[in-house]
Parts: C-alpha cells; structure tokens; sequence
C-alpha cells in the first residue's frame, strides 16, 4: 500500500482526534567486505514500514506497523488512540497541534554517480585491491580489511495541518584497517577509525582520497610498530578533526541534548552536567570556540531540510564565541523546557519515536593554519583518528585515546609516538582552546553508530571540524 492509500483509509478514522502523522520509512543497507583477500558474503538487509501518532485530550499515543495493508493502516491507528487516551492526564507535557506549521518540501541527498550504477563486481574489485595495498605481502600485518556500507533512507511524513514532506538520503561509509604485530607488539591504524563517512554517490570516495589511503595506513601502521610509548605529562595538546568528532560528540553534542538534560536518558544514555539556567549565561569555552548545529550542509552524514516530526532545519549557534546560546532539542523538548532549541527530533527507524539528537555539529574554522598552530607549541603532541573513549554519565569527566600521535618540540612536529591519551573536564576543557584551524586544516567526517534512546537506536550524526589546539592538557601514554 502506498503512503496516498494508506491516508485514504486513515482519513475517515482520524475525524474524532485532534491530530494524527503518519511516517513512512524504507531503509537499505548493504555491507561488502574483504578481509585478509578473502571476500566475505554481501549482506543487503531491506525493511518498511510506517508510525502512526495520534493526539488527543492533550495526549500522545502512537504505534508502528510493517502491515501496509487496510487492516494495519486500521489497527495502528486504534492502537495509537487508545494510547493516547490512557496516557491522559499522565503526560510530562501537553500534546496539541495549534503549533505544529504546515511544511512542504522535499529533500535528495546531492549525488554525481549512484551507488547503483557501479556494479557489484567493481566494488568488490576495489575492495579487492586496497587490501593489497594495505599489506603488501608484509608478513607483519596480521590483519587488514577495506569495507563499504551503504544505506538508502527513503522517507515520507503527512500529517493533519497538511504537511508532507519527503526525503531521501543516500550515504556511504567506507572503512579501512590494519593490524600489525612485531616481537610482543601490537598497533592497529585505520582511515579515520569509523568516521569517513558523507552523504552522497559513489564520487565520496574520491573526495576523501579512499583509494590513496591504503598505502599510508600501511606506512604508518609500521612506524607506530616501532614507536616509543607516548610520554606523560601536562602539555599542549593538537587534536586532527578526526579526534575533534569524538571530542565534540562527547562532550559538546551529548550534554547540549535537551530531553537528556531533562533526565528522560537518566536510566539508560546517562544525564548532563548541563542545567537550563546555564542557558545564555555560561561559558561553555574560550571565545575561539563556535559550534554550529547545521543539517543543511551538503554532502555532510545528517543533512536534511526537515526534521522527522516536520519542523524545517536551519543552521543554528549553540555556542557562540564560547558561550552557550541554544541546546539540542526539537519543538516537544523547546515547549517542555522553554529553552531554545533546533529541528533535531530524528528517528532511526519507522518503528521508534522520534527524540531529541545530533545531526551535524561542527565547529566553525577558525584563522589558524596547521603551521602556524604548530609553530606555537614549545611542548606539545598531535594526535589523530579515536580508538577509545570512556565520558562518565553526566558527559563531563573523560578520558580518550587515539590511533597515531607525534610529538611537537620548539615549534616542529618530531617523532612518532603509540598508545597516545589524554583526559579532561569538559566544563574546563573547552575553556583551553586557545587556537582553531582554518577551512585548510578541516575535514567533514561523522559516525553512522550514535545510540541513545529506550529502545535503543543507533543513528547517523554529522561532525565537520578543523584541528584545534589545547593547553595544559594531562596525556599520558598506554603503557607502563
């Protein structure tokens, strides 16, 4: 049944509530892999389906179904009522829809050469051939892998006051890796962990050099096989953008969300250090930092013209030359808390709500070229591309670690050093930055893996950064 028959049958139903949405979603993704030269079976997992929601009395009900026939349309739509109408009088806020627009819209993500259009056997082949490149016939490498994923996410919202709105994103993840091991020592490198990800065709490949990354993953795999072991100490701290999407999806991103500084992630995602009164008065940062949440950037991993309850996305400052403006959280959360907020309630799946979460949030370049913030550390260290994190519940106290780091003495960068970490306090940490790199030194990355939300979804998220300088950061080293 398609979207316009199952409004036909839901229309005569709907006449007694004060408001109803119908989502409909069909997702794909399909996952090619080659590991060790060996190719592993293609996966290609496909599904649809549709979320009915239901006001009424100042109450929320809604159900999900991947029965598009009559039937379901029906039993979805009585399922979500009388939801609604049990939850009444028992809701955190009050549901109505004189505040809901009328959107209309549609949205593709920009593509030059459809996945589609490159066969089967070519992308195998490639695969094929950057795990050539990331070996090398090196008996060192005990490991090594090249993959791709690719998701299709096609979407479309109709609701009572007349909005539809449909949209489609394509999106494509590749992912290479190695690990090497020498007399008792093991290193893993990869292309920016899981983070080399965009919207778009098969041309996102080219735009992030995939097929010339192999071969320095491989060069730098063996020096961090025979690195010494990163140093401690407090000292300056250069963080690559692929570090910085961590950083900020931490300790930025998690806490700014409105519905977890409510507590409703209290007994699953954890809380914030973040209170509503910081809102417009705290200093979140030096004045160097700007975080933007801007869904409308193109080929960015979240971009979209609408959120998935149909508010229209625009790009907004959360933190505004250091200081907190705004918070993550979409029309429900803005009405509950009356802070300010951005159209970011997002939903995985047809079967989950959606709730408040990340798109893309970035960080404004700054000035600096990568030179020039090298230049200006006497005692410092570069570190790239995550391998570990562990935050605390309230998103404040954290300690991460990174693939690749190297040294920086009097201005230069030196030598290359492994199990590179380093901890802080976000409410301090972000007080240090003390430069941000201009649009040379950024990359637009992300993750397709962000979870939050009972039952769980894990979520696309946007991150595009510059590198950014630190000071008086405690790092330490994995070892010893």
């Amino acid at each position: 049944m398609q979207v316009s028959d199952a409004l036909a049958v839901l229309r005569p139903l709907a006449t007694d509530v004060d408001f109803y949405e119908l989502r409909w979603m069909r997702r794909s993704h399909e996952q090619l892999a080659v590991r060790q030269d060996v190719v592993e079976p293609p996966r290609l997992v496909e599904d649809a389906g549709f979320m009915l929601t239901v006001y009424q009395g100042g109450a929320a009900g809604y159900a999900a179904t991947a029965d598009t026939s009559r039937a379901g349309v029906e039993q979805a739509f009585q399922t979500a009522k009388r939801r609604a109408e049990l939850s009444r009088g028992w809701s955190v806020t009050h549901y109505a829809a004189d505040p809901l627009q009328k959107q209309i819209g549609r949205y593709q993500s920009p593509i030059r050469q459809s996945w589609d259009e490159v066969p089967l056997g070519d992308r195998i082949d490639l695969l094929r051939e950057l795990c050539r490149d990331l070996k090398r016939n090196d008996a060192r490498f005990v490991d090594h892998q090249a993959q791709l994923h690719f998701r299709r996410w096609h979407m479309r919202l109709v609701n009572s006051v007349g909005t539809d709105i449909e949209q489609t994103f394509d999106m494509i993840n590749p992912l290479l890796g190695v690990t090497v091991h020498d007399k008792g020592v093991t290193e893993m490198r990869s292309l920016n962990g899981h983070a080399a990800c965009r919207q778009g065709g098969f041309e996102v490949l080219d735009h992030i050099g995939y097929r010339a990354a192999a071969r320095q993953i491989h060069e730098e795999a063996l020096e961090l096989l025979y690195a010494e072991n990163c140093p401690t100490g407090v000292m300056d701290l250069l963080l690559a953008p692929d570090q910085m999407i961590l950083q900020i999806h931490e300790s930025i991103g998690h806490p700014l969300e409105i519905d977890r500084i409510l507590g409703d992630e209290r007994n699953y995602a954890g809380t914030s250090f973040v209170r509503p009164e910081m809102f417009g008065t705290y200093q979140y940062g030096s004045e160097h930092l700007n975080v933007t949440f801007d869904p409308t950037r193109d080929h960015e991993f979240a971009s979209y013209h609408f959120d998935d309850t149909g508010t229209r996305a625009e790009k907004t400052f959360l933190i505004k030359n250091g200081l907190l403006v705004a918070g993550l959280g979409g029309q429900l959360s803005q009405q509950r808390s009356g802070l300010p907020g951005v159209a970011n309630a997002r939903s995985v799946s047809w079967n989950r709500p959606a709730i408040d979460r990340m798109a893309n949030l970035n960080i404004e370049p700054g000035p600096h070229s990568m030179d020039a913030m090298v230049h200006a550390v006497e005692r410092g260290i570069f570190m790239q591309t995550n391998c570990s994190w562990s935050i605390d519940d309230s998103r404040n106290k954290f300690q991460f670690g990174c693939e690749y780091a190297r040294l920086i003495e009097n201005g230069r960068l030196g030598r290359v050093v492994r199990k590179p970490n380093y901890r802080g306090i976000s409410a301090n940490f972000w007080r240090n930055l003390t430069m941000v790199g201009n649009e040379g030194t950024s990359d637009i990355l992300g993750t397709a893996y962000c979870g939050k939300g009972e039952p769980n979804q894990a979520i696309t998220v946007g991150h595009a950064s510059p590198a950014c300088l630190f000071s008086a950061v405690e790092v330490f080293g994995g070892e010893g």
